[in-house]
């Protein structure tokens, strides 16, 4: 129960956030803007979710822990036969489609595939920093893995992008 209480207060600031900050910006640009950033922010919610969560309650405890640095060598679950490797880069490339298909419906002029791809790797770059801080583990097969899902993503935007655009056309009022 203690445990859920450390979840609870890290999505009640996320929903504090959403309410009173994001949504009163978003409601003013119109509800394709609304749909789309609020579909971004929910699935960065469930990133930080699965990576780093709780946050909040973690964060007098951030230092009560050796920092565990990196794990810089890619793919060595592989060579050492380690766990379940296989699922793990599956899960870390699922994790990071939605990034790559849904930060380009948020820019304005329309992300390029560098660019989402390079702030699908910052995003990626800043979880793996900090989990450490969060008595978690770091790796380098996990930067990759999920850079490679920010792109995989991506080439779905491109495949879906006209009926995305067709969807978000009719959602405004006419």
């Amino acid at each position: 129960m203690k445990y859920l209480i450390k979840y609870a207060i890290d999505f009640a600031v996320l929903v504090f956030l959403y309410a009173f900050v994001f949504f009163r910006k978003w409601r003013t640009q119109g509800r394709d803007r609304l749909l789309v950033n609020t579909l971004m922010y929910a699935y960065l919610s469930l990133v930080l979710y699965f990576t780093m969560m709780p946050v909040v309650a973690s964060i007098p405890l951030m230092l009560d822990h050796p920092y565990k640095p990196m794990n810089l060598v890619p793919f060595i679950d592989v060579s050492l036969g380690r766990g379940d490797f296989f699922r793990q880069v599956f899960l870390n490339v699922i994790m990071t489609l939605p990034f790559g298909f849904l930060f380009p419906l948020t820019q304005d002029k329309r992300a390029k595939f560098g660019v989402t791809v390079f702030f699908c790797f910052l995003m990626s770059l800043g979880i793996e920093l900090l989990q450490p801080f969060f008595d978690r583990s770091s790796d380098i097969t996990d930067l990759i893995t999920n850079v490679t899902g920010g792109a995989l993503g991506y080439g779905l935007y491109g495949f879906f992008k006209p009926l995305t655009f067709w969807i978000l056309k009719h959602l405004e009022p006419r």
